[in-house]
């Protein structure tokens, strides 16, 4: 039989909230739920079913001035290879008790690659991409297909895929890696293995053979179709995506419907075979405002990540005003009001955790004060359409 990995139990007896009125009979009853490990619902229902989300995560904003001189003093001290197998800092978020996640269900790190540097390749069932915010150099090998990664590239590594990556330059690099891992630990469902000591593809070639087969908009490659539940697309390329935006934005000015609302365009990264999602587990999106741009408030069930990568701005997070500059991470918890507010051009890279509400009908979006929609279905003042 296969050894099974364990975690230590918490010991922690789980108690009843005792009042100072109880009977001593009730707080014996109460002492002999707790030895059988038993708690009764009636005295921490708000605490189990609460009105609405009361997220332990708190919005926090990362500095890329600070994150970056970290990951290099890291990239001196630290060597990369197997075992610790990547350079890479995780956000903790501070609400989270000093777990290495940045909420409940979603990981994001810097990861730092020294020049000349190979992270060894690997798999895991967590879900991944990268996004880089500046520089170029590093190929990421997944099963086998070398991918470029250049400044505003959005790149995945769905789950169970070997994956490795190589700096070919004398300059370092870093860039955002997210993954789920906080939702696959909470489910129990990890897996993990190591893949060859060299990387299975060293060669650097401009395009990925999943960008040669699936960039084509629109169009589908007969011999591979079928559904797949993340995106075959290994890399969404910088050029396009800000050419998309900046179409969305001249399409708005000529005076006909193409943005989420005034002076505000966005895309969402997809799944060219499907339609949905890149990931099961994680949706992905870019966002533009025109200077001087302030959206309405909205507040969704699920969190996210925002990254600023050009221009300058502010998240506006339960009436706490975040200012952003390039690189710099903000979390947003579930349920929390959130404005955007470009001072410049703001563009805005985004991530979250969408997908798995939406699965389990659970999700919930609130625009301006008014819910517009609820497990999956537009709603109105009056309820479900």
């Amino acid at each position: 039989m296969p050894e099974i990995a364990t975690r230590p139990q918490d010991t922690t007896e789980p108690r009843p909230q005792v009042q100072p009125e109880d009977s001593r009979e009730l707080r014996d009853l109460y002492a002999t739920f707790g030895a059988e490990h038993l708690v009764p619902l009636w005295t921490g229902v708000d605490d189990l079913i609460p009105r609405q989300p009361a997220p332990r995560a708190v919005p926090h904003v990362w500095r890329w001035r600070t994150l970056y001189p970290l990951a290099q003093r890291a990239g001196e001290l630290v060597p990369v290879g197997r075992g610790g197998e990547r350079r890479a800092i995780a956000l903790a978020n501070p609400g989270l008790g000093g777990r290495p996640h940045v909420s409940p269900t979603l990981w994001a790190a810097i990861q730092y690659l020294g020049p000349h540097e190979v992270a060894p390749e690997h798999r895991h069932t967590q879900n991944a991409f990268r996004f880089v915010v500046e520089g170029e150099g590093v190929w990421t090998v997944v099963d086998g297909d070398p991918v470029a990664m250049r400044r505003g590239d959005f790149l995945l590594t769905p789950g169970w895929h070997f994956h490795g990556h190589q700096n070919v330059t004398d300059e370092p690099m870093a860039w955002l890696d997210g993954l789920d891992i906080p939702f696959v630990g909470a489910t129990d469902s990890g897996f993990f293995e190591f893949g060859p000591e060299q990387l299975s593809d060293e060669r650097t070639p401009p395009r990925s053979r999943a960008e040669q087969l699936w960039s084509h908009p629109g169009l589908q490659p007969v011999a591979l179709l079928g559904k797949r539940p993340s995106s075959p697309l290994a890399a969404y390329r910088w050029e396009h995506t800000d050419r998309a935006l900046t179409d969305q934005l001249a399409v708005e000015e000529a005076g006909y419907p193409a943005t989420v609302e005034p002076g505000h365009a966005a895309i969402r990264f997809t799944n060219p075979a499907t339609g949905g999602d890149v990931l099961p587990t994680i949706r992905a999106e870019f966002h533009r405002l025109r200077p001087g741009t302030e959206t309405v408030a909205r507040r969704e069930v699920g969190s996210s990540v925002w990254q600023a990568f050009d221009g300058t701005g502010s998240v506006i997070v339960n009436g706490v005003t975040h200012r952003l500059e390039r690189g710099d991470l903000l979390t947003v918890p579930s349920w929390a009001e959130y404005r955007l507010r470009a001072e410049t051009g703001l563009d805005l890279f985004r991530f979250g955790d969408a997908p798995i509400f939406e699965a389990l009908h659970q999700d919930r979006l609130e625009v301006d004060g008014v819910l517009v929609r609820q497990a999956g279905r537009a709603v109105d003042r009056g309820g479900d359409r």
